[in-house]
């Protein structure tokens, strides 16, 4: 940890980071990754970029309108004036952030770290029971929000104790606000390691993951792969449909083009026509997107200009193949791969251009290091499979998380929880996931999370979800549900149980395979034996027999 003074008046996040002794270690081995104790990233990113001159350069650009670096600022600046001045924001708060991609959202992201606070930027689909836990978990009192998606919020903050102050765009409520602060403002002068991120992963409720991330680390995931994966330039335009919610969007569509004084293109509802439709008009350079998303676009191709793009990346989930090849046959680019993680804040294994060996993930980016572990935790040669292990200038850390900070965090590794293969040539093929992590469509699922929701269902004596394989999106949520009653109709319970999920918890979490049983297979122990389901998942998928209601 860093002897830099924190510009922190909250102390809240500094006071349960975990402790220095169970950090990952923390390498900065390449010229620019070399910070200085003092920075705030907004100012890198967007101040600094008018000291160069690109006042008038296009930052911002969505269906409706376009912002240029200068119009860009004075909107973060006014939005600045505002948390400080009519909010009593100091530096160190919590502020959730509850929008779709937006050119707004862009601004007030901003905006919170040049106060100095902590962004907690969430994703429109999240429902007032994850919303109401992630204010208690990080003590967030604070929120900025789209109009439109405003009543979770405020239910959220009944039900949690927080969020005593919310305040709305899209309805006139911070533009009002807004219009009284014409003024510059000066970036807090943070230090390099003050928190300024706090990114919740996969579940939302009872024991979810929060990783904490510093103004440095925001920086160095464009100066490794907005740099050496991407060659991000300042005439590139980028797009995608990973939400800034996401670590993957953040970086993708909004530090590294902004890095690098390049344009980036909002989509609040990126479907694959919308994708391709944006890519077209705007003459995007670049897309970000999931496997998932291109095995669609590859059939959507044709009578869509694509020829400005340059690069296509592939994150979020495992990049077979066979997608690889249908993005490249369908457009003449071949995807960069690329395996990252919401602890490590972004990607740190890829590859790109002649490098690109389709079906492997990559080799580690300039910056990182990369291994193989057996299970004693030792380093394998290559040629061997085992845990993929990583360390580089950014590192897993959970907010007050001792148990899975340990679990995490071995001599200095960051264990990432998946199985891969190291080849001969030093080159990094996935193999499985070591976890139960359900990763579908390139979005973490929580089983237990889904298991809770479920468990709340009048119907339900008892319930256990897995991830069973899918053709489309890599994996599903499969649940196993015993019921208290036998039903009549099985379809119509099904259809029933999966609503009430996707009323629950944010829709896409819900299980799209439901399958109904006497019992759940237990262990000697009583434990539900998940093995079991997940080779009975498994079996059925491969047999066409999934069960599934989507």
């Amino acid at each position: 940890m860093s002897n830099s003074r924190s510009a922190h008046q909250d102390t809240f996040a500094r006071e349960h980071l975990p402790p220095p002794q169970q950090w990952p270690d923390l390498r900065f081995t390449t010229p620019e990754l070399q910070y200085p104790p003092r920075l705030n990233c907004a100012r890198v990113l967007l101040d600094q970029a008018l000291d160069e001159g690109h006042a008038d350069r296009p930052a911002v650009l969505s269906a409706t309108m376009q912002w240029s670096y200068a119009q860009l600022r004075d909107r973060v600046d006014r939005i600045a004036h505002v948390l400080v001045r009519n909010l009593g924001v100091v530096p160190g708060n919590r502020i959730l952030l509850r929008a779709g991609n937006s050119p707004m959202l862009v601004a007030a992201w901003l905006a919170v770290m040049k106060v100095g606070a902590i962004a907690v930027t969430t994703v429109p689909m999240l429902r007032a029971r994850e919303l109401a836990h992630m204010a208690r978990k990080a003590r967030i009192d604070f929120a900025l929000c789209e109009a439109p998606l405003v009543e979770d919020l405020r239910v959220a903050a009944v039900d949690s104790g927080h969020l005593a102050r919310i305040l709305t765009w899209g309805g006139g409520e911070l533009e009002a606000l807004m219009e009284r602060h014409p003024l510059p403002f000066e970036p807090i002068d943070t230090a390099a390691d003050d928190v300024c991120l706090l990114a919740f992963t996969s579940g939302t409720t009872g024991n979810a993951k929060v990783t904490m991330h510093f103004h440095r680390d925001v920086l160095a995931m464009a100066d490794v792969v907005g740099r050496h994966l991407l060659h991000t330039e300042a005439n590139d335009i980028y797009v995608g449909s990973p939400p800034l919610g996401f670590t993957f969007g953040l970086g993708a569509l909004l530090v590294f083009p902004l890095r690098f004084r390049a344009a980036t293109v909002m989509l609040e509802k990126a479907s694959p026509e919308a994708l391709l439709q944006a890519v077209a008009r705007f003459r995007a350079t670049a897309i970000f997107t999931a496997p998932t998303m291109y095995r669609k676009l590859a059939q959507m191709t044709s009578g869509f200009d694509l020829s400005s793009l340059r690069i296509a990346v592939s994150a979020g989930e495992h990049l077979s193949r066979h997608t690889s090849d249908a993005w490249h046959e369908a457009t003449g680019l071949r995807l960069t791969d690329g395996i990252g993680s919401t602890e490590m804040i972004h990607i740190f294994i890829g590859a790109s251009g002649a490098d690109i060996r389709p079906g492997a993930t990559g080799v580690p980016l300039p910056g990182y290091e990369a291994c193989i572990l057996d299970a004693q935790d030792r380093p394998l040669p290559r040629g061997s499979t085992g845990r993929l292990a990583v360390r580089g200038p950014t590192g897993c850390r959970y907010l007050d998380d001792p148990e899975r900070q340990r679990q995490s965090v071995v001599n200095g590794w960051n264990l990432t929880g998946d199985r891969y293969h190291l080849d001969e040539d030093g080159y990094y093929w996935f193999q499985s996931r070591t976890d139960d992590l359900i990763v579908s469509s390139g979005y973490n699922i929580s089983g237990a999370e889904i298991e809770e929701a479920l468990g709340t269902h009048p119907q339900v004596l008892e319930c256990a979800v897995v991830a069973a394989p899918d053709a489309e999106r890599g994996s599903i949520a499969k649940a196993f549900v015993v019921l208290r009653e036998p039903t009549t109709s099985a379809e119509a319970t099904v259809r029933a149980l999966q609503d009430y999920v996707k009323a629950s918890i944010a829709p896409y979490k819900y299980p799209r395979s439901v399958e109904l049983v006497d019992a759940l297979p237990r262990t000697p122990t009583g434990k539900i034996q998940r093995s079991a389901l997940r080779a009975r998942a498994a079996s059925a998928a491969g047999s066409g027999e999934s069960g599934s209601l989507s």
